[in-house]
């Protein structure tokens, strides 16, 4: 009866649910979306890793690296790859788009680049003013309030008032170039990937003999595209300079970046995705693929958040830490594989008696050590199985949510932005990503893991049992006639 409705289940699911998701999983933008991001993905590692060497909460190695000068060394490093992951998403997301349509992806790729920073203002404020305005100290002695300061600024002469009040022109934002930049980075790379294949299809370029090297003749091919793409990014700076006074990357931020990052770090954002990527697997699709082309550029943003903070020694949820990152959909919500199977495996290691759950757990054990667990998916199976549906998905939303928990009432820190390889075991993963504190509390979803899967799976051991015997039985028999 069970598997009756589980069919119907899965049949329906199959028929009305899963055709329109992949529909739009496998759209061009959001292909680009997918393959583009990957390309961030370096960068974000090594540079997550010169954040790690800068800032080890280890007062010895602090001290060493001040006084040795390498911190500043670390903070360059890590400046120009983490800190710019908006700028590699958007290069990514134009090139491959352009390239799945069957073009030169490079020119477009730069162009994407050069659109991201034409939509900013290039300038920042006077760091001078910005400092006095904060109030002046001497050590920890506040020598003259911020608003004493603000007040007889007002008294200085028209000449120093200017100077303060002018802008550091001719430089480059950082601050839209990493996570605050993402939502941008995406919207430019995926316009501008859109508009340079249309107007390549249109024939709008210009032509040379073939007798012009490609590397030559591509450049020129690329000249009417990528200036129509830059003239019309020229325009747009213009028009929300002038009317909206900002310019186009702080509207995104402030109108759609900020939403979307609150509920991707929500209660409800940890549990959806906790749900969605165990869902989709279950009926045969990479969960994680299509929950990670969703959601990482706002968990990546979640994760940029709290590495600044972590690097200025103030990752605490009162800071404005983020819960939901990068690294908790990596390190918890798919900890040791979609579905968090460690508790599968340790049972068909420890208790399991039918050959079918012994043979595939010796299988899955190294593998599941490092967080690869399609032997289980598809050799158990876990994919349309009913007996194993329950902890597969109950698993990941259990985790998700008593992390959520720990982290947000400060038993646990909140996550410190170290772009841990998803292969990297548990416990090992956890020290690097928030400390000590969350290398014992991946240990205890691993435990969490065990509790929930055991029942389940010594009942599908039993069924398999009876199987096999049942097999071996009508085997024996016919061998006797």
């Amino acid at each position: 009866m069970a598997e009756q409705k589980q069919s119907k289940v899965s049949t329906f699911v199959n028929q009305h649910i899963l055709p329109p998701v992949m529909k739009f999983v496998n759209t061009k933008a959001i292909t680009a979306l997918q393959n583009g991001m990957i390309y961030t993905l370096p960068f974000i590692i090594i540079g997550s890793i010169f954040l790690l060497l800068g800032n080890l909460p280890v007062q010895s190695w602090a001290n060493a690296v001040n006084a040795s000068g390498w911190g500043a060394f670390f903070n360059q490093a890590y400046t120009v790859t983490f800190n710019v992951m908006s700028l590699w998403a958007s290069i990514g997301i134009a090139y491959v788009y352009v390239k799945n349509e069957g073009y030169e992806p490079l020119a477009p790729g730069l162009t994407s680049c050069a659109t991201f920073l034409m939509l900013q203002t290039l300038n920042i404020a006077n760091p001078l003013k910005t400092a006095l305005t904060s109030g002046i100290k001497n050590g920890n002695d506040v020598v003259m309030s911020a608003k004493t300061v603000t007040e007889n600024i007002d008294k200085l002469p028209h000449a120093m008032q200017t100077f303060l009040e002018a802008p550091v022109t001719g430089v480059v934002n950082i601050t839209w170039l990493g996570g605050d930049g993402m939502i941008a980075a995406i919207i430019c790379g995926l316009l501008v990937g859109w508009i340079y294949s249309s107007i390549m299809k249109a024939g709008w370029t210009i032509k040379l003999p073939k007798q012009v090297p490609p590397a030559v003749s591509n450049q020129f091919t690329a000249m009417i595209p990528s200036g129509i793409i830059l003239i019309s990014a020229m325009f747009i700076y213009a028009a929300f300079n002038a009317f909206a006074h900002t310019d186009f990357l702080q509207w995104v931020y402030t109108t759609l970046q900020i939403p979307l990052q609150g509920i991707s770090d929500s209660f409800g954002g940890a549990l959806a995705i906790g749900f969605l990527v165990p869902f989709f697997w279950f009926f045969g699709v990479h969960g994680g693929l299509i929950v990670g082309s969703l959601a990482g550029p706002m968990l990546q943003a979640n994760s940029f958040d709290n590495a600044q903070l972590y690097k200025a020694g103030k990752l605490t949820i009162a800071n404005g830490a983020h819960v939901v990152t990068n690294e908790f959909y990596n390190n918890f919500i798919n900890l040791t594989g979609s579905g968090i199977t460690i508790g599968l495996i340790i049972f068909t290691v420890v208790a399991a008696k039918s050959i079918q759950l012994k043979s595939i757990g010796k299988l899955e054990l190294v593998p599941g050590i490092f967080n690869i667990n399609e032997p289980f998916l598809f050799g158990l199976p876990i994919v349309m199985n009913p007996f194993l549906a329950i902890p597969f998905f109950l698993t990941p939303v259990v985790v998700a949510a008593s992390t959520y928990f720990v982290i947000k009432t400060g038993i646990v820190p909140p996550l410190n932005g170290f772009a841990c390889p998803w292969t990297v075991p548990a416990i090992i993963s956890g020290a690097l990503i928030g400390g000590w504190k969350i290398a014992v509390w991946q240990a205890c979803t691993l435990v969490i893991s065990t509790l929930i899967y055991w029942p389940f799976a010594k009942k599908y051991d039993n069924i398999l049992l009876k199987r096999e015997a049942a097999k071996k039985a009508q085997e024996a028999k016919g061998a006797t006639k």
